[in-house]
Parts: C-alpha cells; structure tokens; sequence
C-alpha cells in the first residue's frame, strides 16, 4: 500500500473515531484499535500504542470542552479518572508490551466482548 493510501485511510479512521468517541465517548479502544488491526495491518501492539499516542490531551479536550459548555463534565471525577489513568496506563502498557501479540489481541477481543454482553443485557 502506497504511503498516502495509508494516509487517507488513517484519516477516515481518526475522523470515525473522533464522531463515534464524541456521540458515545468511545474512540480509541473499540474503534481505532480494531481498524488499525483490520484496516491497516499494524500488530496488537502497534495499535494500542497508536491509539494511546492519538488519545493524549489534545485531542480529549476538544470533545471535553463541548460537553463541559453543556455542563456535562463532573470535573472532580475527571480529574480522579485522569490521574489514575495516568498512572494506570504506565502499568499496562509495560505489562502489556511483554505479551506475544495473539494473547495481546485475543485478550483485548475477550474485554470487548464482555463490555458488549454487559451493555446489551443491562437494563437502565
């Protein structure tokens, strides 16, 4: 695949993340991930720490900012969030780059798929 093929496709991807993680608030694991799999040919490990480069502050605070005008942002609990995922994401991330890329891949697929029956089964 020709270099700017690659561009434009990790354009339509980004712009697909960016509508779905502002409409859901999804974006980088379930949307970015699986295309930068599928799409674009990059291992697990390349696409987690691809979507973790994109989804760093300034990107989130755009979105951020929209839903904070609508006074739709609890930011004590951002903050909290924020800082454990600070500090989280440093732990995975080291713990997750030691993995050969199939259980990398296989254990994210068994997360999403949870996260899925639980949003579909939970009432409310």
């Amino acid at each position: 695949m020709e270099l700017w093929q690659s561009l434009v496709l990790y354009a339509i991807v980004g712009l697909a993340a960016g509508v779905l993680s502002g409409f859901f608030g999804i974006g980088g694991g379930v949307i970015i991930v699986p295309a930068l799999v599928f799409i674009l040919g990059l291992n697990q490990h390349q696409a987690q720490g691809t979507s973790l480069a994109v989804f760093a502050l300034p990107v989130g605070l755009i979105g951020a900012y929209t839903y904070w005008r609508e006074g739709s942002v609890v930011i004590p609990g951002a903050l909290v969030l924020a800082a454990g995922i600070f500090i989280g994401s440093y732990f995975g991330a080291s713990r997750a780059v030691v993995l050969p890329d199939d259980v990398l891949r296989r254990a994210f697929a068994i997360v999403l798929f949870i996260v899925a029956l639980r949003m579909f089964f939970t009432r409310g």
